[in-house]
């Protein structure tokens, strides 16, 4: 990881801004929609195993118009599947957030609603994208989004202001994982150039939509988020925690030892 002279942190060298940027949206999704479906047949009731699954179904729809379109992007011949099952962990650009265990169901619901009130004004943006596959895909996953953040807050709010086994669960999830946004908003050449180009928004000018859809429904459900930290983490940068490369041997184990296969 390198930092400009700004402190901003540069891009990987070996990727350009546009695909990396594809790529920190495409992955994160991905990963998000790999956790979600660990949930098929575990759900508390079998209402909510449906919708958990139809959301993964949604994440992954994206990632592959996404990672597709990255590697149209990239100009190197890879596909969707070359992009989700043969690149190594380091060459992610998804948020830490996404790839961390599942845990108790309170603990998936604050997580999901945490990205996916990120992913709502993101998709918004890009709307407008001089990248016109970019804008199409924004078109076709934001109406998705408005479905997956509702959803999340209602559960938030059901479960926060909820009996007190699950609003102390609710609290502990949002302890844990709040910590894992920051990253979303620092600063990045990668956005500075994406944005200068017109391809997209900076992450850093989302904060405020992000948190105007994220405190309400904290305060309706009771739920008090943790005070901010030093800490950071780093997987937009190809810094993973120690569970993504579980996540990605169980994601790309058919691909890898079957190379080339074709059904």
């Amino acid at each position: 990881m390198i930092r400009s002279a700004d402190g901003a942190i540069d891009s990987n060298p070996d990727m350009t801004p546009h695909v990396e940027y594809l790529l920190r949206i495409g992955d994160s999704v991905l990963v998000l929609g790999q956790r979600l479906s660990e949930w098929c047949g575990h759900a508390p009731v079998l209402e909510e195993d449906i919708a958990l699954a139809n959301i993964a179904l949604d994440l992954i729809g994206q990632s592959r118009l996404l990672l597709t379109h990255a590697g149209t992007v990239e100009g190197q011949g890879r596909d969707e599947d070359a992009m989700a099952f043969l690149r190594p962990e380091h060459a992610f650009r998804n948020v830490t957030l996404v790839e961390l265990p599942n845990g108790d169901f309170g603990r998936t619901v604050v997580r999901g609603f945490l990205f996916f009130a990120l992913l709502r004004p993101l998709w918004d943006a890009l709307l407008t994208s001089q990248d016109p596959e970019l804008a199409a895909i924004a078109a076709k996953a934001r109406k998705e989004s408005a479905y997956h953040v509702q959803h999340m807050a209602d559960w938030v709010v059901r479960l926060g202001d909820g009996t007190e086994e699950s609003h102390a669960r609710a609290q502990r999830a949002l302890d844990e994982l709040w910590p894992y946004t920051a990253e979303w908003f620092d600063a990045h050449v990668v956005d500075e150039a994406i944005a200068s180009a017109g391809i997209g928004v900076r992450w850093s000018a989302l904060r405020e939509a992000w948190q105007q859809q994220v405190m309400p429904i904290l305060t309706e459900a009771t739920l008090v988020p943790p005070a901010p930290t030093p800490f950071r983490s780093e997987g937009l940068h190809g810094r993973h925690s120690e569970h993504m490369g579980h996540l990605l041997a169980q994601m790309q184990y058919l691909q890898r030892s079957y190379p080339g296969a074709r059904w």
